[in-house]
C-alpha cells in the first residue's frame, strides 16, 4: 500500500538535532506534485531569500528563468528537461531555470565561484520555500545546449540545473513504480565524520 502526502513527507524528516533550525531538517526533494498554484506573493518571497545569499565581491551573480504553469517560459523550460524528469516536473506548477554569470562586473575577470555562488541563492530557495509550505526539487538533467537556444541565454552564463517548486502531491499519483519507490524512501546522510575533517581522512573531533 502507498504512503499518503503526509505519511511520506514525516517519514522524510530528518531526526531532530539540537540547535539546528527545523526547516533544513524538515525540507526535503519531492518528485510528486499537486495541481495547486503557486501565489505570487510567495514566489515573490523565496526570491527575495535567493536575492541575500551571499557571493564573491558580492557579484550575485545568479539569474533564474521563472516559468509559471501556462506560460512560454514553462514551456520552454520543461521542454528542455530529460524525459525522466519530464515524466514528473511537468506536474509542478513552477519550474526554475538557474543560470550564473560566469565574469565580475568590477573588472571583468572570470568569476570561478559563480555556479557556487548560485548554488547558495537556490539553497535559500528550498529552504525559504520549505518555511512557506512549498516543496522544490533540483534536476541536473537538462539538455543545457536547447535551454540556451530556446531561452536565448548569453554564453556568459553558465547553466545550473532546474528546479520544480509547488505543493508537496500524493506519491500515488507518479507514473510510475521507480519514481513511487524512490519518494517513499527514507532520507539518509553521510556521518558527519566522513564529511568534516581535522585533516584528509582524520575526522574532526565535533563534541
Amino acid at each position: 500500500m502507498t504512503l499518503s502526502a503526509n505519511e511520506v513527507n514525516t517519514l522524510k524528516h530528518a531526526p531532530a538535532v539540537e540547535g539546528v533550525l527545523p526547516v533544513i531538517l524538515e525540507r526535503w526533494s519531492p518528485r510528486a506534485f499537486a495541481d495547486r498554484d503557486v501565489s505570487p506573493a510567495d514566489l515573490k518571497k523565496v526570491f527575495e531569500a535567493a536575492r541575500w545569499a551571499p557571493s564573491s565581491y558580492n557579484e550575485q551573480p545568479w539569474r533564474f528563468i521563472l516559468g509559471v504553469r501556462g506560460s512560454t517560459a514553462y514551456d520552454k523550460i520543461g521542454s528542455a528537461l530529460i524525459p525522466f524528469n519530464q515524466a514528473w516536473a511537468l506536474k509542478a506548477p513552477v519550474l526554475i531555470l538557474g543560470v550564473a554569470k560566469t565574469r565580475f562586473s568590477h573588472n571583468n575577470s572570470p568569476n570561478n565561484y559563480a555556479i557556487f555562488d548560485l548554488g547558495a541563492a537556490s539553497g535559500f530557495i528550498t529552504l525559504q520555500a520549505a518555511a512557506l509550505g512549498l516543496a522544490t526539487h533540483q534536476m541536473a538533467g537538462v539538455d543545457k545546449d536547447k535551454a540556451r537556444e530556446i531561452l536565448a541565454i548569453p554564453e556568459l552564463y553558465e547553466i545550473g540545473s532546474v528546479m520544480a517548486l509547488g505543493y508537496q502531491g500524493e506519491p500515488a499519483a507518479l507514473a510510475n513504480e521507480q519514481l513511487t519507490s524512490s519518494e517513499v524512501e527514507p532520507r539518509t546522510r553521510k556521518s558527519l565524520s566522513e564529511l568534516v575533517m581535522s585533516a584528509w581522512d582524520q575526522p574532526a573531533k565535533l563534541s
